[in-house]
């Protein structure tokens, strides 16, 4: 983990006004509707920084600051492989030749998003809940 966390601004100057509006809709859906802790660190090889969202464990899908844009990890196991495999026609086309050009490991299809702009973040909203449902809200 790294020791500071990176402010609003930072990733905002970073991502810049395009990939941040995706970025701040996609970190509200995902906090809104799922009981995960955040957990910042370096991003690697991978991006800036990292933010997974995790709970017991377990990861839900992490993301990846770089500039002008960032990229979105989510794991499918077996469970979902079959449940995204049974709606995939419902998906955006970019979704559908990502998934089924991605390697599949022994623990499943590590699908990374790269995110530009809003035109991919409904598709990656539905990914995270084929994932794990989202908790209810009144």
């Amino acid at each position: 983990m790294i020791e500071t966390i990176p402010s609003k601004e930072q990733i905002e100057s970073l991502l810049g006004a395009t990939a941040i509006e995706a970025w701040n809709e996609l970190i509200e859906f995902v906090e809104l509707h799922y009981e995960f802790d955040p957990v910042w660190d370096e991003g690697g090889k991978y991006g800036i920084w990292e933010v997974k969202y995790r709970r017991s464990g377990r990861t839900l899908c992490a993301l990846y600051v770089k500039n002008g844009q960032f990229t979105v990890l989510v794991i499918f196991g077996k469970a979902e492989r079959e449940k995204f495999e049974l709606i995939q026609n419902e998906f955006s086309h970019e979704i559908i030749d990502l998934y089924n050009n991605t390697r599949q490991y022994h623990d499943g299809k590590w699908l990374w998003i790269n995110v530009l702009d809003m035109s991919l973040i409904e598709d990656i909203k539905r990914l995270i809940m084929i994932k794990k449902k989202p908790k209810r809200k009144e």
